[in-house]
């Protein structure tokens, strides 16, 4: 992916404006802001970043990016708090992908909290 190509988070901007800016290191500053750049980390195979804005006692020892998956699309349905004043938010998606079985989407609640004045993902609610 280069920076001229589109955002896989589905904002008009390009890769390079987008999600990468949070991938070199920039802090997302809304909690959707993460959840857009997390899943373009999936679509980009960024494990490294997955890792660093995953909350330390939620985080699995091991971050599986199943290179047979490519991500083909992001709708956020939903978000509750989560802005530049609050400690947590809630970001509800559909994330479209595709792999050996064809296409299907998974479709999640995710929660975020800020640590250390950083937004993280804690984990999914069912």
């Amino acid at each position: 992916m280069t920076d001229d190509d589109p955002c896989p988070c589905g904002l008009p901007a390009p890769y390079g404006r987008c999600c990468a800016r949070f991938h070199r290191g920039a802090d997302a500053p809304t909690a959707e802001l993460l959840m857009r750049s997390r899943y373009s980390a999936f679509a980009v195979g960024d494990a490294a970043y997955l890792e660093r804005t995953w909350h330390p006692d939620t985080r699995p020892r091991r971050i599986h990016l199943g290179r047979d998956r490519s991500w083909t699309g992001l709708d956020v349905v939903a978000s509750t708090g989560g802005g530049l004043l609050d400690q947590r938010g809630t970001v509800e998606f559909h994330a479209h992908h595709r792999d050996g079985a064809g296409d299907d989407v998974l479709h999640e609640l995710s929660e975020f909290v800020r640590l250390d004045g950083r937004w993280v993902y804690v984990a999914a609610r069912t």
